[in-house]
C-alpha cells in the first residue's frame, strides 16, 4: 500500500493513462479525485472504485477550473497529497493549419490549465509535502510534422515542471515530469483510425517505433507514476523521465530495422 491515506487528484482520468493511474493509486491505498469532461465515463470509473474515489466534471482549459477541482478534492477527502496533471488535448496541426484559435486552445488546455491547477493546489500540497507529476510527451523534443501546436505545448509543460521544481525545492513540494512515448490508449486508437490507418493498425507498428514488438499500455505508465507520486521517490524533484522504447537523444537505430 504505497499510497496509504494519501489523496491524489488525477486530471483526464476518465480514460486512458489517467484512468490507469487513478485505478492503480486506489489499489495502493489512495483516495482519488477523478476528473474529466465526460460525466458518463467518469461515473463508470468512480463507481468501479467504490468509496475510494470521487468525480469532478470540468474542463481544465477554463481559467476557473483549478480552484473548482481543488475545492472538490477538499470537500470529498479533506486534503491533497498528490496531483497528476494528465489531461491534454491531442490535436493534429501543422504550420498551415495552426490558427490563432487552435493554438490558444492547445496552450490553455495543455499548459495554462496545469499551471493554474498547481497554483490552486499548492497551499494544500505544502501542508502535506505533496508530489506533483506532470504527464508530458516525447513530442516535447521535436514532435511529428502534424503535431506542431501539441508538441510546442508539451515543450512548455516540460519547462514549467523544471522551473517549478527549482522554485519549490525548499518547500517540501516536489515536481517531476514524464515524457511519454507511444501508448495504445482508446483515444490513440481512434486518432489513428481518423488518420486513415486500418482497424488492425496496432498489429502493424514498425519495429522502428516499437522495438519490443508492441506499443506500451496505459497500465505500464501507471506503474511508473506510483513511484513518483509516493514518498519512495523523496527527495527527488525536477526529474524529466522519458518513458519510451528507445532513447530520444542520440538515437541511431540499426539499419536492419528499415529492411
Amino acid at each position: 500500500m504505497r499510497l496509504r491515506d494519501k489523496v491524489v487528484i488525477v486530471t483526464g482520468s476518465t480514460t486512458g493513462i489517467g484512468e490507469a493511474i487513478a485505478r492503480l493509486c486506489v489499489s495502493h491505498g489512495a483516495k482519488v479525485l477523478v476528473t474529466g469532461r465526460d460525466a458518463e465515463r467518469g461515473r463508470a470509473v468512480v463507481d468501479s472504485l467504490g468509496g475510494e474515489a470521487a468525480l469532478h466534471v470540468d474542463n481544465i482549459a477554463d481559467v476557473d477550473a483549478g480552484p473548482r477541482i481543488v475545492a472538490a478534492a477538499l470537500k470529498a477527502f479533506g486534503q491533497i497529497d498528490g496531483l497528476v496533471n494528465n489531461a491534454a488535448w491531442v490535436v493534429r496541426s501543422d504550420l498551415e493549419s495552426t490558427t490563432p484559435e487552435l493554438f490558444d486552445k492547445v496552450m490553455a488546455t495543455n499548459v495554462r490549465g496545469p499551471l493554474l491547477l498547481i497554483k490552486a493546489a499548492f497551499p494544500y500540497l505544502r501542508e502535506t509535502s505533496g508530489s506533483i507529476l506532470n504527464i508530458g510527451s516525447f513530442n516535447a523534443y521535436c514532435g511529428e510534422n502534424n503535431l506542431l501546436a501539441y508538441s510546442m505545448s508539451k515543450g512548455a509543460l516540460m519547462t514549467m515542471s523544471r522551473n517549478l521544481a527549482d522554485a519549490f525545492s525548499r518547500t517540501g513540494v516536489r515536481v517531476n515530469h514524464f515524457n511519454v512515448g507511444w501508448v495504445l490508449t482508446p483515444n490513440e486508437y481512434h486518432y489513428k483510425l481518423a488518420d486513415g490507418m486500418p482497424a488492425n493498425w496496432p498489429e502493424q507498428v514498425a519495429p522502428i517505433s516499437a522495438p519490443s514488438g508492441r506499443l506500451m499500455q496505459p497500465e505500464e505508465i501507471a506503474q511508473a507514476a506510483i513511484y513518483w507520486i509516493s514518498d519512495e521517490s523523496r527527495p527527488i524533484t525536477g526529474s524529466v523521465v522519458d518513458l519510451e522504447q528507445y532513447p530520444a537523444l542520440g538515437r541511431n537505430p540499426s539499419k536492419s530495422l528499415f529492411e
